[in-house]
């Protein structure tokens, strides 16, 4: 008996038969993937920016990135955060960019595919803070 499921939205294979996949809409996908990931323009960076600005976040010198450290009380929390959010980041196909040693991360978040911040940013840093509300003891 086979078991599997390829890389694309499919269903699971239970049986000698070949896996299905489903394939999703090219046309669809594309248009989702531009909708989320498309740069911040200047108006969206004023309304979205701002709250994280004042969590601590900071926009970063030499590109447009934001970035932020993480403190928590030691190294089970830190990584604790940091695997709550590889889940969300594999889920999202956008990883962070991050350095631990100890108790600290270091997160910087841009997306790579339009040179700057965009939605998916956003929704990573959101995901960030809350997440690491509830890690800390």
């Amino acid at each position: 008996m086979i078991f599997g499921v390829c890389t694309a939205t499919c269903r699971i294979s239970r049986s000698a038969v070949p896996l299905q996949c489903v394939k999703q809409s090219s046309v669809a996908a594309s248009t989702r993937h531009k909708k989320m990931s498309g740069k911040l323009t200047e108006e969206e960076r004023t309304q979205v920016l701002q709250p994280l600005l004042e969590k601590g976040w900071k926009v970063t010198e030499n590109r447009d990135a934001i970035a932020k450290d993480f403190i928590f009380n030691n190294f089970n929390e830190a990584f604790g955060f940091m695997t709550r959010v590889a889940l969300l980041a594999e889920k999202m196909d956008h990883h962070p960019e991050w350095f631990n040693v100890y108790n600290k991360v270091k997160v910087t978040l841009a997306s790579h595919d339009v040179n700057g911040v965009s939605h998916r940013d956003i929704k990573m840093a959101d995901f960030m803070e809350k997440v690491a509300g509830t890690v800390k003891s």
